[in-house]
């Protein structure tokens, strides 16, 4: 299942959801300098929030699906997954 993990603006929030909205794959990126936080997806435009719910766009309204999180310990975690890939932003 194809998922994402977000991170709140108080560096300390975890969330993850599906991908997928209506059986299409959608990418998400941070929209700069925004705050509240907001992602837009590359395949549509829409906005969407830290909840997971589309707040602009063709999508307006849609919810993604959420997924359970573990906050765990990068060296547990890297010693059962070693094949995990880490992205990193910048500031936004």
């Amino acid at each position: 299942m194809p998922i994402f993990l977000v991170i709140g603006d108080d560096k300390k929030s975890v969330r993850a959801f599906e991908r997928v909205v209506e059986g299409r794959k959608l990418e998400f990126f941070v929209k700069p300098n925004t705050s509240p936080l907001t992602l837009v997806d590359a395949e549509t435009g829409s906005e969407w929030d830290f909840t997971g719910k589309a707040i602009g766009g063709t999508l307006n309204g849609r919810q993604l699906t959420k997924v359970a999180v573990l906050n765990d310990y990068w060296f547990d975690w890297q010693t059962y997954n070693p094949k995990t890939t880490v992205y990193e932003l910048g500031n936004r």
